[in-house]
C-alpha cells in the first residue's frame, strides 16, 4: 500500500468515526465513555494523517 492510499484509507475511517460519535450523541443517553474512545482513535488518526502528508 503506497502512502497516498494509506492516507486516503486513514481518512475514510476518520470520517467513519466522526459519524460514529455523531450517532452516539444522538442516543437519547449516549455512551460517554465509547464517545472518549472514539474522539482518542479519531485524533490518533489525524496525527497519523498529517505525520504522512507533505508539508
Amino acid at each position: 500500500m503506497g502512502q497516498t492510499d494509506r492516507i486516503f484509507s486513514l481518512q475514510a475511517r476518520h470520517d467513519q468515526l466522526e459519524t460514529a460519535i455523531n450517532t452516539e450523541n444522538a442516543r437519547p443517553h449516549p455512551d460517554d465513555v465509547e464517545i472518549h474512545s472514539l474522539k482518542k482513535e479519531k485524533l490518533r488518526i489525524k496525527d497519523e494523517i498529517s505525520e504522512l502528508s507533505p508539508a
